[in-house]
This record gives structure tokens, C-alpha cells and sequence, in this order.
């Protein structure tokens, strides 16, 4: 039996120059994102060879199956299939948040099925060979409008700037702060969920699709990153942070009719009215999570305001994707 648990993300800066519709033609990417203490949880064993079935596969579903073309849920299938994974599996999912709303949850769940499959065989990867592993299996085998920020910033874990593009793919840079200002910068951040979910892939088909006449949005996005880099840095207050928050959610909201709708502007404004500097809606848009800025001894006002919406607490980490139990079978059977 093994157990992975792999952080969700929130990305602040720089969205939609991770498809490699943009970084492969206009010479790189950059996000500035950090993984969160919400979790992705992924327990695989090899189903001993007492049932009718060769492998059981629980998530929102539970599948019974006999052979790997079978399994409906894209990620496990693809995965089993990229990792020539012959023995017949038991793999559960569990997680500390909804699927589909904009904090990485997909990747996650392929990054943390990728790292218990090589545990499960004997093998430890790096956290660069689980990202680029799941990057492929997510963009090239499941065919998904997906970009490459989630996949990597779940699998190192921690608050850093991504570069994307070149011989390595990706670039991962730890943003380093004293624990004063880390500290004093996660309790200017709050989390809402919307309450409605979305498939990221949809959404972000249109985004794609508009990519090579968003150059200047993009680049302006890009250039938050290391903007957002020099305010934490810095002596100045965190509040430029936040407003550099609000600039980029309208930037990104030009990128796509499929990013926001009047039920989310109205959150937003809604934020704002009772006192949040800035923030954003996480993710490909649609749906999901609504981030705020905003300082500490107003944000009781702003819950008030959003008191229908699920306020979730959280705090960044800086693991990644990890291996939490590890029991190999002394013999394994297949049928």
C-alpha cells in the first residue's frame, strides 16, 4: 500500500503564459504561485487476485474493471497506460477540496497518481520528472487545454516564480521572505468558494484559441510576476501587492468571454465594496475559488458581505507532492 498526499495551488500572477501555445512561440512563461495546506490524497495497492475484476478504481465512481481501456476517469487510465502498468491496482482518491474549482486539483490528482504508481513499483522520481510526467500524460495522452504552472507547482510545493519554455520545460524558483512579511502576506489572502464548479479544459479552449491576439494582455501579466516579486521584497506596504492583484483580474478577464459572468463580478464587487484591496478568481475562470487581498482587521466585514459563500482558511506549504505511507507487499499477484 501506498499513500501520496500533494498540495492544491493558488496562482497569483502571469496565468495563460504557461500553454505552450504561448511560451513555444513567444519565447517563455512566467507565474509567480504557491501551493497551499488543502490536499489531494491518492492510496494504491495491487487488488489481490480474489474478485472478478482486475483493478477497483474509487474517486466521485466507483470502477470495476477488467482491463485499463476500461477506466472512464482519463487520468488513472492514461496514467496506468504511460507507466505500462500490467498488474491489476486498487486506487483511491480523497481530497480536502472540490474537484473542477481552480486550485490545480486535476494535476494534482495526476502528480500524486504518477508519484504512488512509482513508489507502488519501487521506484522514486523526482519532483521535475513528476511534473513533466504529468504535463505529458495531461496535455499529450488525455488531450487536455491545459497549461504546465499546476502540474509543477504541486509537485515542488512552496511559493516561487515558474519559468516555462526552453530545453527544460520548467524552471521552478523559490521566492524567498522573512517569515514576518510570509507571514503578514498570507493574512492579507482569503479564500471564498463560489459554490460552482467547472471543467478548466472547457474554459480555457477559448483562451488558447485567442492566445495570438492577447500578446500585449500577456506580456503586461508576465511582467506582474516579477512586479508582484520586487513589492514583497521590499519595504513598501503589501497593499501594492493587492492592487497589482486587482490590475491582473482584469487583464485576465479580457483573455476570454468564458473567464467570468455576472455572478462572479458581483462577488468581486462585492469584496471590494466592503473593503478587499484586490483578488482574482482562481483557476481557467467560470467557477471555483475567489481570492481577496485584504488587511487582517476588515476581513470580518468582507465575510459578513459574502457570509452565503464558504469562507476556507488555509496557509502556503512548501512540501509538494509526498509519499505519507509506504507498506510494499512482501508478493504481489496479478490475475
Amino acid at each position: 500500500m501506498v499513500i501520496t498526499r500533494t498540495p492544491f495551488r493558488i496562482s497569483f500572477f502571469g496565468g495563460g503564459s504557461d500553454y505552450p501555445a504561448w511560451f513555444e512561440t513567444n519565447g517563455g512563461g512566467r507565474v509567480l504561485s504557491t501551493s497551499i495546506n488543502k490536499y489531494c490524497y491518492i492510496s494504491c495497492r495491487h487488488l489481490p487476485p480474489f474478485f472478478e475484476h482486475k483493478s477497483r478504481i474509487v474517486w466521485s465512481k466507483m470502477e470495476n474493471v477488467k482491463n485499463v481501456d476500461e477506466i472512464q476517469h482519463h487520468s488513472v487510465r492514461e496514467t496506468l497506460k504511460f507507466l505500462n502498468i500490467e498488474k491489476g491496482v486498487e486506487i483511491h482518491h480523497d481530497a480536502d477540496l472540490p474537484a473542477r474549482s481552480g486550485l490545480g486539483s486535476s494535476s494534482a490528482f495526476t502528480v500524486g497518481l504518477l508519484n504512488a504508481l512509482h513508489a507502488l513499483n519501487g521506484r522514486m522520481v523526482s519532483k521535475n520528472q513528476l511534473a513533466l510526467d504529468a504535463i505529458h500524460v495531461e496535455q499529450e495522452r488525455i488531450k487536455e487545454n491545459v497549461g504546465c504552472q499546476d502540474q509543477t507547482a504541486v509537485a515542488y510545493g512552496g511559493f516561487n516564480k515558474i519559468e516555462f519554455g526552453g530545453h527544460q520545460k520548467v524552471k521552478v524558483q523559490p521566492v524567498f521572505l522573512d517569515s514576518g512579511r510570509l507571514s503578514l502576506l498570507q493574512d492579507h489572502l482569503m479564500l471564498f468558494f463560489t459554490g460552482f464548479s467547472r471543467t478548466a479544459s472547457e474554459v480555457a479552449a477559448e483562451q488558447i484559441k485567442n492566445t495570438p491576439t492577447k500578446a500585449t494582455e500577456i506580456k503586461v501579466m508576465m511582467d506582474m510576476v516579477d512586479e508582484a516579486i520586487e513589492i514583497l521584497n521590499g519595504k513598501e506596504s503589501l497593499v501594492e501587492f493587492g492592487k497589482l492583484l486587482d490590475e491582473g483580474w482584469k487583464l485576465k478577464k479580457s483573455l476570454s468571454s468564458q473567464i467570468t459572468n455576472s455572478e462572479i463580478d458581483e462577488i468581486y464587487e462585492t469584496g471590494l465594496k466592503a473593503g478587499a484591496t484586490g483578488g482574482k478568481l482562481l483557476g481557467a475562470g467560470s467557477g471555483g475559488f475567489m481570492l481577496f487581498f485584504a488587511d487582517p482587521e476588515i476581513q470580518s466585514k468582507i465575510k459578513d458581505s459574502l457570509n452565503k459563500f464558504l469562507y476556507v482558511p488555509f496557509r502556503f506549504e512548501n512540501l509538494g507532492t509526498q509519499v505519507i505511507y509506504y507498506a510494499p507487499q512482501e508478493s504481489s499477484h496479478s490475475k
